[in-house]
């Protein structure tokens, strides 16, 4: 009788634990408004998309280029990578998301973070659009970025000099940043798609050390999913990760959708456990983004992607992951 009541007890046990399994809420990192033809599902879309996949706060930013439809080319391209024709810098993205916000209503737009992406990170006039941009719309902008410097065969497509990260534009950028509290979101990939060394780490780390009072937000650790489909893991990645977050309190990890696999997860789908140590060694440097562009039908399953790894983490760790971190790098409040 005492077996059998025990065997009921630990049962109960077993299903308190389910009934009480973490279901977090999100702060979306890194989201586009718009594709790369400027094109959007819309706020309407966004919204219940965020409702449905329990993301409170997001990013929201344009998309610094415009794919070109070129003249020799019959059919429209649906992506960027659709055909050779190029890309171009585009600096009224930030007008369409600063347009689309002003129709929300004001509870709605407190869930909305826009981050300025429209200038052409290689043009030392970059940092006047910036001025002027913030100067349009006091109070409205809340970040720099996605900024697009070395970015797999985007990089060749677009028109004009190859961006690096620590160019003489961006450094005036970056230096506008601290100035005005905004973290910098940035795309630069650490290597090539053949290259199995850290061939443009120096693009990023510089920034990093020359600007110490800058939050830099670094878009999938460096990783792309071009780099994974030539070489399907960097074995540098982890311990270069490692040692920059430690070297760098000024250093922030956007997990989006191309870091998942192959690093955070598995080929079966779990946790890796080298990942889950550095998290939680370094647990207010790591947040998520979903990185949709234009349309918002996945964005439920790209941030719910990330729930199994968040739960072998800390619960306060993860809770920290998939929403407060996100909030935390975003500009103190101005009196």
């Amino acid at each position: 009788m005492f077996a059998k009541g025990l065997g009921w007890v630990l049962l109960m046990g077993l299903t308190l634990q389910n009934v009480q399994a973490r279901e977090y809420h999100y702060s979306d990192a890194h989201l586009h408004y718009v594709d790369f033809f400027q094109e959007s599902e819309g706020m309407d879309a966004l919204l219940k998309a965020m409702d449905e996949a329990r993301i409170d706060q997001s990013m929201i930013s344009g998309i610094p280029v415009a794919k070109k439809w070129h003249e020799d080319e019959p059919k429209r391209p649906r992506y960027y990578a659709g055909d050779d024709a190029d890309a171009y810098w585009y600096s009224a993205t930030d007008i369409y998301v600063a347009a689309a916000l002003q129709k929300l209503t004001p509870a709605q737009r407190q869930r909305f973070h826009p981050f300025l992406t429209g200038f052409n990170p290689v043009d030392k006039n970059a940092v006047a659009h910036i001025e002027r941009m913030l100067e349009l719309h006091p109070g409205l902008w809340q970040g720099i970025g996605e900024v697009f410097t070395r970015h797999d065969d985007l990089t060749a497509l677009t028109s004009g000099d190859t961006p690096r990260a620590n160019n003489e534009a961006m450094t005036r950028i970056y230096h506008l940043a601290a100035e005005q509290d905004l973290p910098v979101l940035i795309h630069s990939n650490i290597t090539s798609k053949r290259e199995r060394n850290p061939l443009y780490l120096a693009e990023i780390e510089e920034p990093l050390r020359n600007h110490p009072h800058t939050r830099f937000i670094w878009a999938h650790a460096g990783t792309s999913m071009e780099i994974h489909r030539h070489q399907t893991q960097l074995d540098f990645l982890l311990p270069t990760l490692s040692r920059m977050l430690q070297d760098y309190p000024n250093l922030y990890i956007d997990l989006s959708w191309s870091v998942l696999q192959p690093y955070l997860l598995d080929d079966k789908g779990k946790p890796r456990e080298q990942w889950l140590r550095l998290v939680e060694r370094f647990p207010e440097r790591f947040m998520l983004g979903s990185d949709v562009v234009g349309k918002f039908g996945s964005l439920g399953e790209q941030m719910h992607g990330f729930d199994v790894f968040l739960d072998a983490l800390p619960e306060d760790v993860g809770r920290k992951v998939a929403r407060d971190n996100f909030l935390a790098v975003l500009p103190r409040p101005r009196e």
